[in-house]
């Protein structure tokens, strides 16, 4: 068996159709308006194109990092476990999703460097004055770990080493996990914070790391196929059904979490935490957290997937990006909601909540994740399209 790369073999020329060219040139827009925006804050100045202040410095950027991340351990999980159980279903998604958990967590990594004041400081002092009690430096330095592991497993499985492949995908869904722990650690372990603070969020965070990541699988192998105009292989649609049955129990364990979640504020702790859930139920977050985070993220997709019985692609799709969608959503209300009600409430006349709403050009940064995930994508199908069909060989 030949073990070398080369285009050639893993490339197919037809996906380079108008098609995929206008998308791809969309995407590419996308990211470079974003990274030219996020570029011009460094000179600008953060504090003038976005609306973080010293009382809420966490915002949009912030979530959308912890999106991108979460959806990227998802993905590493489920490829991880399809290639170690060899045989099952969720075989043939397998490589496509190792594929796009590099790309997402790559989107991550664009997304947060724009959104520190000085990355480079972050980069070096990472190395050279490790903080080990820090649950920030263990995330970054363990999602650097993952995202190294990945990338090789994904150089790997183009070379045909599927064995090593095998090998660094174990040890890469390892580092994920424990980041994606320690990202939720990174909330769960402020005091200060009672919106966030206590020992549900770091697993609460790897079950919508599942649902996320079943959620792209679906939603990647769905498109995969419309770029090409191609009708799904049957193995393949059967690997999407099983995804949509991850997808389904993940849905049902993330709402029984956020129910049980949002309850434990009115049956005691601190005021602060009460007054941050009221935010989401009756106040500024409402229309987010029901419409958008439980509506559309949560109810309306399980519904779809129950009434079609994941027998319709177009239909699972869609359940998907909603779910994508509503865990979009529900990062940002985390995020927001843990810091718009002051510290020091009932002091000096302060506002029940801090005001923070997403600049412009937040919302510009933040669609450079989302076009340079796109943009991968399809240039992944065009370059590696044959490398996501060889899933026996696992």
């Amino acid at each position: 068996m030949a073990t070398g790369f080369s285009l050639t073999a893993t490339a197919e020329p037809e996906v380079a159709n108008s098609l995929v060219k206008t998308l791809s040139g969309m995407f590419g827009l996308l990211l470079l308006v974003g990274l030219g925006v996020g570029l011009a804050g460094f000179f600008i100045g953060h504090e003038h194109i976005f609306n973080n202040t010293r009382e809420v410095p966490w915002g949009l950027l912030i979530s959308t990092y912890a999106f991108f991340a979460i959806t990227s351990t998802g993905l590493c999980l489920l490829a991880a476990i399809s290639h170690v159980f060899g045989g099952n279903k969720l075989a043939p998604l397998a490589n496509r999703m190792v594929w796009v958990s590099l790309i997402t967590i790559l989107s991550g990594f664009a997304v947060i460097g724009m959104e520190i004041e000085n990355p480079w400081r972050m980069a070096i002092y990472n190395v050279i004055s490790p903080n080990i009690t820090s649950n920030i430096w263990w995330m970054g330095t363990l999602y650097g770990m993952a995202l190294g592991f990945i990338l090789l497993e994904f150089w790997l499985i183009l070379t045909r080493h599927f064995t090593l492949a095998l090998a660094l995908g174990i040890l890469g869904a390892l580092a994920e996990v424990a980041a994606n722990t320690c990202l939720g650690g990174v909330f769960s372990t402020l005091a200060a914070r009672p919106f966030w603070y206590g020992a549900q969020l770091p697993v609460y965070f790897l079950a919508c790391a599942f649902l996320s990541g079943a959620a792209a699988a679906i939603f990647f192998t769905h498109y995969a196929y419309v770029i090409r105009g191609r009708k799904m292989e049957q193995h393949v649609f059967q690997g999407v059904q099983a995804a949509g049955k991850v997808l389904l129990l993940m849905l049902i364990l993330v709402a029984v979490s956020t129910f049980w979640r949002m309850a434990s504020f009115y049956v005691g702790g601190v005021t602060d935490g009460r007054v941050a859930a009221d935010a989401l139920y009756s106040g500024p977050l409402a229309f987010n957290f029901w419409a958008l985070e439980v509506g559309v993220g949560l109810a309306a997709p399980a519904v779809l997937l129950v009434l079609t019985r994941m027998r319709n692609m177009a239909a699972m799709s869609t359940a998907a990006l909603m779910s994508l969608v509503g865990m979009f959503i529900s990062r940002l209300n985390m995020v927001t909601g843990g810091q718009i009600v002051p510290q020091y409430l009932g002091y000096d006349n302060l506002p029940t909540y801090l005001n923070y709403t997403p600049s412009g050009y937040e919302w510009i940064v933040a669609l450079a994740g989302i076009g340079l995930t796109g943009l991968a994508f399809l240039q992944g199908e065009r370059y590696f399209g044959k490398s996501f069909t060889e899933h026996e060989a696992h």
